[in-house]
Parts: structure tokens; C-alpha cells; sequence
């Protein structure tokens, strides 16, 4: 006992001694509702380019939904068209065209690379002409909001790593994710409810693990990591109170919390005790906002009709496509869907096939919705997966049963709102769709375009942890211009 009670009261350094200096916890815990970002790390140890809470320059978005396609999508079969691959169907992939890339183990042993020419037709849609596959004719309706990216690329050919990098920055954990930069870097836009919310559904194919670091805070404070809501009939536990206590009570209980975290905040002077005060008072403000918020049963039949009827099932894409521009509209900053279901190494024309079912309709739906309700110019959508699929078969080719294997060198994504030009397709690959031949787009290059739609310059946006300043873009990245309008 007297040994743990020694341990506190050494867990002390000279900047939580001077910032706990004549501030009582109610003082510190008043300003940090009345400032949220007074205690955001920002100060003599880590002094930045930036204010936080304030854009660098003015945004042409105030928010972000960002539909993550876990298990990459074949941009074969979505939106980039390449007839040269059914003209060649079956052949070998030519070793120039390939240029010696490493490729993944389960591929690596192959003796033979077989073309592998898209099941399904494509066409063109819109005044842009964009191509898009049979599989997803509700994108296809909106190829005119929408800017197809058909150059991004990374260097990271297997799910984990490929996911964490698009989402950190980088490819190990414990770095803050998209979402969380976002918050530090703007702060709430909406006092009662999150600043970064993640949603979570799962197709019918195969599945790739999410894990909860993709929504972390990493070395930031915890208020900005991601607050997941779950796939049930009450996105929020615990939100409603137990029978026999009421607001009194829970306002009371509260209160009696913060004065405990006073006791060990004067032992410790642990910002995180400020933190975690916050928090307390930020789900004590959920549970009025968020069951408006989450109320689907005031929405139209022509909007229940527009996503489709599983948007009425909780936990699927669909309802969260739904509940993210609720979300959004009401003020939540950065929304993360994530869909499981899209590594296709065999059986793809089948399995796709339900994978596009599952997303088509509501992604088209959510853009056509906050167009409609005028929300579209201020938010940021994106819609896309960690890497691309290979131009060649995994395994067997057979005319209507193939796979395709990790492909990082070349994949599609698409964009609409806050700022991106609409009506717009980026990027080329050759006629094989293998390598980038027109304006490439790197992860890096990708995340610096987002920020910058929030008014955010990705090289000031830093945090310094253990000696080294750190940004989402590490030391790379540049704002892909000809996309913004």
C-alpha cells in the first residue's frame, strides 16, 4: 500500500506540476468544457504549427463519411474497364508488364499468370462517360457527383498492414487514425454528441478482420479515439438509465465521480483525469441527443425507399449508410463505416456480386440524400478499400469461376463533396490494368487531399510524442489539386 502511494506521487513531471499548479479539478474541468482544447497536448513541450479547434485555412468541408471497403474491392469489376483483358482471356500475363513485383504467398508459387477478362460488362454513364461495371448500377446513376480515383496505389500487399496505412498513416499500430487527427486537429462541431463515430457491418463473402486501432487515438488524448456504436436495436450501451434513477441521479453520481478524480488528479496531476471527466460529461449529454439523433422513424417512405430495405435491419451496410448521415447532419465530424466481405481469391463473379448488392444502392443513396438536403457541398464521401485485385487468376481460371490476388499497385476509389470536383474520373492504368500510367495517387497524397478539404495543411497538423513530431502523412504526401473544385 505504501509502496503504490509512492509510486503516484512520483509519477509526476515537471509539465503536469506546473500545469496542476493553484487549479483545483472544477476549475480545470470547467475549462475544459468551455475550451475543449485546453488540454489537447498543445504547449511548451509541444508547441505546432496550428491552433487546434481552428482550420488553417478556410474548409470546403465540415465533415467526413468515409465507407471503407474492408478486403479491396477488384477495381476490374467496379470502375476501371479493360477489354484488353477479356480479349486475352487465359493468356500469360506478360513478365514486362509485371516488372519482377513481389507478389503475395499465396500467388508467389504460381508457375502461370492467366488473364483474367471481367465477368461482367461495363458501360458508360453521365456527361462524363465514366465506365462502370453491371455490378453497381446505382453508382452508375451518379457518376456526375462523383470524382472515380483510378491511379491510388501503396506499397503494402497484405490486409492488415495495407488497412492500418490508409487509416494511420502508417503500417504498424499505436498511431492516431484518419478520424482522430480530425478531431484533434478541429475539435466538435456538436457538444453532445461524438466528434468520430465508427460503425461496423459484414457482408456475405470473405471476410477480413477491423480491429479497434484502426479507430484509435494512438499517442493522442483519448477523447478523440472513435466511439464505435454497435449493430443492435440501441447503437449506444448503457445509454438509457437503469430503472430507479433518473437524471437527478445520474447528475449526482457524476458530480461524486469528478470529485474522486479531484483526489487523484492533486496525488497524479494526469491530464487523462481531465479526460476522462469529459467523458463523463460527454455521455451524461449523449443520452438526451443521441436517441434523436438515431430516431429512424421519422424518415420518409421515399427515403426508407431510396437506401433500400435493409436500412431498416440494424447492423447492416444499408442502416448505417442511414444512420451516418443522421450522424452527419447533426454535426458528428468524421463517420467510419467499415464493410467486411471483399477478399475474392476465388469464386469472385459469385461473391462480388453479393458484395456489391449489399453496398451498391445505399452508397448511391447517401450521396443522392445529403445532395438532396443540401449537405452534400459541405461533406466529404469516400468510398473504397485498402489496395486493388490482380489482372491475372489465383488458382484455376475457368470463363465464369476466377480469383484475383493482392494488388497494390494500381486500385479505384471515389470521392463526392466537400470541395471534390463532381462528374470527374482521375487517373489511368495501362490496358492491362496493372500499372499506373496517368497522375498516380499515393495513400499519403490521398489523406493529404481529405485534410485539406477541412482546412487542415497536413504538414502543420503534428503532435510530438517521445522526441519526434508526427503527422497522418509521416513525411510524404501532396494535395492532388486537379480533383478540387
Amino acid at each position: 500500500m505504501e509502496r503504490d502511494i509512492l509510486e503516484q506521487r512520483l509519477n509526476i513531471n515537471r509539465r503536469r506540476f506546473l500545469s496542476r499548479l493553484s487549479l483545483g479539478l472544477g476549475s480545470v474541468a470547467l475549462g475544459s468544457l468551455l475550451i475543449p482544447d485546453l488540454f489537447s497536448g498543445i504547449g511548451s513541450d509541444n508547441e505546432a504549427d496550428f491552433t487546434p479547434g481552428i482550420p488553417s485555412f478556410a474548409p470546403k468541408a465540415k465533415r467526413v463519411i468515409y465507407m471503407f471497403q474492408d478486403g479491396a474491392p477488384s477495381q476490374l469489376e467496379s470502375f476501371d474497364y479493360k477489354p484488353k483483358l477479356r480479349e486475352m482471356m487465359g493468356q500469360e500475363l506478360p513478365a514486362s508488364v509485371r516488372g519482377g513485383q513481389i507478389l503475395t504467398g499465396m500467388t508467389a508459387g504460381q508457375k502461370s499468370f492467366p488473364l483474367a477478362g471481367s465477368y461482367y460488362d461495363f458501360k458508360q454513364y453521365g456527361q462524363s462517360g465514366a465506365w462502370v461495371s453491371d455490378l453497381f448500377p446505382y453508382t452508375a446513376k451518379i457518376v456526375d457527383d462523383i470524382c472515380i480515383v483510378r491511379s491510388m496505389f501503396t506499397e503494402s500487399f497484405n490486409h492488415d498492414p495495407a488497412l492500418t496505412f490508409f487509416q494511420t498513416g502508417a503500417t504498424q499500430g499505436n498511431r492516431p487514425c484518419m478520424g482522430s487527427w480530425v478531431s484533434y486537429g478541429l475539435g466538435s462541431d456538436n457538444k453532445n454528441l461524438p466528434t468520430f463515430t465508427v460503425l461496423l457491418s459484414k457482408g456475405k463473402g470473405n471476410g477480413q478482420g477491423v480491429y479497434s486501432k484502426l479507430w484509435s487515438n494512438g499517442f493522442l488524448d483519448s477523447i478523440h479515439q472513435g466511439v464505435q456504436l454497435s449493430n443492435s436495436d440501441s447503437p449506444v450501451l448503457y445509454l438509457h438509465d437503469q430503472d430507479g434513477i433518473d437524471k437527478n441521479d445520474r447528475r449526482n453520481m457524476i458530480d461524486n465521480i469528478a470529485a474522486l478524480n479531484e483526489i487523484d488528479y492533486k496525488e497524479i496531476g494526469d491530464p487523462e483525469i481531465i479526460t476522462k471527466v469529459q467523458q463523463y460529461e460527454m455521455a451524461y449529454r449523449m443520452q438526451t441527443a443521441v436517441p434523436e439523433t438515431l430516431d429512424i422513424s421519422k424518415e420518409s417512405d421515399d427515403t426508407i425507399k431510396m437506401y433500400g430495405p435493409d436500412c431498416l435491419v440494424p447492423g447492416t451496410y444499408a442502416a448505417n449508410c442511414l444512420l451516418a448521415r443522421k450522424l452527419s447532419e447533426n454535426g458528428v465530424r468524421f463517420v467510419q463505416l467499415y464493410h467486411q466481405g471483399w477478399d475474392q481469391h476465388a469464386n469472385l463473379p459469385q461473391e462480388m456480386a453479393g458484395q456489391a448488392k449489399d453496398v451498391d444502392q445505399a452508397s448511391a443513396a447517401l450521396v443522392t440524400d445529403l445532395k438532396q438536403r443540401g449537405l452534400l457541398d459541405e461533406t466529404l464521401v469516400i468510398w473504397g478499400g485498402e489496395f486493388g485485385r490482380t489482372n491475372y487468376s489465383q488458382g484455376k481460371l475457368e470463363k465464369n469461376n476466377y480469383g484475383r490476388d493482392h494488388h497494390p499497385r494500381c486500385f479505384s476509389i471515389w470521392m463526392a463533396g466537400g470541395g471534390i470536383k463532381p462528374g470527374v474520373v482521375y487517373g489511368e492504368s495501362d490496358d492491362f490494368g496493372y500499372n499506373i500510367v496517368k497522375n498516380p495517387v499515393h495513400v499519403h497524397d490521398f489523406q493529404a487531399t481529405v485534410l485539406n478539404q477541412l482546412g487542415l495543411d497536413h504538414t502543420k497538423l503534428t503532435f510530438k510524442n517521445q522526441g519526434r513530431r508526427y503527422r497522418l502523412t509521416d513525411v510524404g504526401g501532396h494535395v492532388v489539386r486537379d480533383i478540387i473544385s
